[in-house]
């Protein structure tokens, strides 16, 4: 008798703790995580009138947008890696696009393994960080499992000529398939992240049939190169009103100031030998980037559609973010690889459920994507890593217009011939751009740039050797010794 009463009192201990592990998990905000591949923040919610990009808009009005977020290293690969560990670059040594973050930190725990830690489902699709099979300690679910992807669905091209092309390699690495692609009357998931979202609305519907708080991260590739949607993207736009930008050089007498846009060369269309580009192919290249984005902002919205649907976004985070900028025709430059402004500044938009606050149609100041990590564990109420360098921007959803970082932070990496790599160090103030070039091999300083966005808001001149100027360099120079860890936000 005394063992049946002992089996059914822990029969009730254990279905109550159930329920009770059950109730708090439903209060567990859930996180969607978008990533999206060399957004640059033009879009309408930024201001920028003539694009068509209503969803992003959308997710802007529910939440609080980032007017001034920057980017660790205006490169893929390292850019993610900073982000997902909490790290910055001097941290993670994630220099380039093809360094797996585990292969310099192998024990770290990640911005996704933390919430996998602390109870959540964890799962992935698309590009999150950069290598394909991204990494297995991150997560809990398959979601190739959950919603595989579908045969003639999701490629990179649909035009025949140009899918052939896109399996032939030169020896150099260049592509035989163009650099832009109207796929005329396609259906959306013809193309990669058409089919991205449809699986992303599955998993979603998994999500919600298992009761359980997530951690679900998407990652879209465009509109990272080559540019390719349906037709009906590009038709959206007018190519004979796009504006050439101007081809004035960002930097003056400074050799680390371009981009060698290698990438964009390694296509059929892209002339190896000629610098800059023409005004049509200037054009056709904005164009398919404006598609490109539209195409992408209607995937989303299908996500954010299912997630409204599915009842989730009542308890659910939603941060979109850019994993750099990127040089669309700006000083006659293409792609990212610089310290500048263009290459380094990024969207970043966040909503949250309203248990969490009403921050509805917010704009705030200055952050870092390295920030990401610590303000998502806040938010969920999840102890920050004490590897993490980021602050949590939790307060400024609360009040944007408080005092907050003095600076933010980019680096990258660029070769000086006869003094071999130098590493530039970029702080972006309220006022100015300040970076500086010292060798890798000495730490000997090879240059200063200094941009003043308050006199050159189009960041055309250094004024470093300027006598103006001079008063301005010392606490710059100190503040960008603070390359490692940042600067903090005051604490009230």
């Amino acid at each position: 008798m005394m063992y049946r009463l002992v089996f059914v009192c822990g029969l009730i201990l254990f279905h109550l703790n159930f329920r009770a592990e059950a109730a708090d998990d439903s209060q567990r905000p859930n996180v969607l995580f978008i990533a999206v591949d060399d957004l640059r923040p033009e879009l309408k919610c930024y201001g920028s009138q003539q694009m068509l990009t209503p969803n992003l808009d959308r997710l802007a009005a529910r939440g609080v947008l980032f007017q001034r977020a920057y980017c660790q290293v205006a490169v893929c690969g390292a850019s993610r890696a900073s982000l997902m560990s909490g790290c910055r670059p001097e941290t993670t040594q994630c220099w380039d696009y093809k360094t797996p973050l585990r292969s310099k930190m192998p024990n770290v725990v990640t911005l996704p393994q933390t919430f996998k830690q602390s109870g959540y489902q964890t799962s992935f699709l698309g590009k999150v960080y950069h290598s394909p099979t991204d990494d297995a300690s991150s997560w809990t679910l398959s979601a190739d499992r959950i919603a595989p992807s579908q045969p003639g669905k999701g490629a990179a091209y649909v035009l025949p000529a140009n899918r052939v092309g896109d399996s032939k390699r030169a020896e150099d690495g260049t592509r035989f398939a163009p650099s832009v692609e109207n796929g005329g009357d396609v259906p959306d998931d013809a193309y990669k992240d058409g089919e991205t979202a449809s699986r992303a609305c599955q998993m979603l519907s998994h999500f919600k049939e298992s009761n359980k708080p997530f951690f679900f991260a998407v990652g879209f590739a465009r509109p990272h190169l080559p540019f390719t949607a349906p037709g009906k993207y590009w038709d959206l736009y007018d190519r004979d009103s796009i504006r050439v930008p101007s081809r004035q050089d960002v930097i003056n007498g400074v050799p680390y100031a371009g981009s060698s846009w290698g990438e964009l060369k390694n296509y059929s269309d892209i002339p190896n030998n000629v610098d800059p580009l023409d005004d049509a192919k200037t054009k056709e290249l904005i164009h398919g980037y404006y598609a490109s984005t539209s195409y992408v902002d209607a995937q989303i919205g299908k996500v954010l559609d299912k997630l409204d649907e599915l009842k989730l976004a009542e308890n659910t985070i939603v941060i979109l973010w850019g994993d750099h900028g990127w040089y669309l025709g700006d000083f006659g430059d293409w792609c990212k690889h610089t310290n500048y402004e263009v290459a380094t500044r990024v969207p970043l938009l966040i909503a949250v459920p309203t248990s969490l606050g009403d921050y509805r149609g917010q704009r705030a100041a200055m952050v870092e994507l390295v920030d990401m990590y610590p303000t998502l564990c806040e938010l969920a109420g999840i102890d920050v890593p004490k590897h993490c360098h980021g602050d949590s921007f939790k307060p400024l959803l609360e009040n944007p217009d408080r005092p907050w970082k003095e600076a933010a932070f980019s680096q990258y990496i660029k070769g000086k011939p006869g003094a071999g790599p130098m590493l530039g160090t970029s702080i972006r103030t309220e006022r100015f751009r300040y970076t500086e070039w010292r060798s890798r091999r000495n730490g000997s300083l090879d240059a200063i740039e200094l941009i003043d966005f308050e006199k050159d808001p189009e960041a055309t001149k250094n004024v470093a050797a300027e006598a103006a100027y001079q008063e301005y360099l010392p606490h710059l120079a100190k503040l960008a010794q603070q390359s490692s860890t940042g600067t903090r936000p005051p604490k009230n």
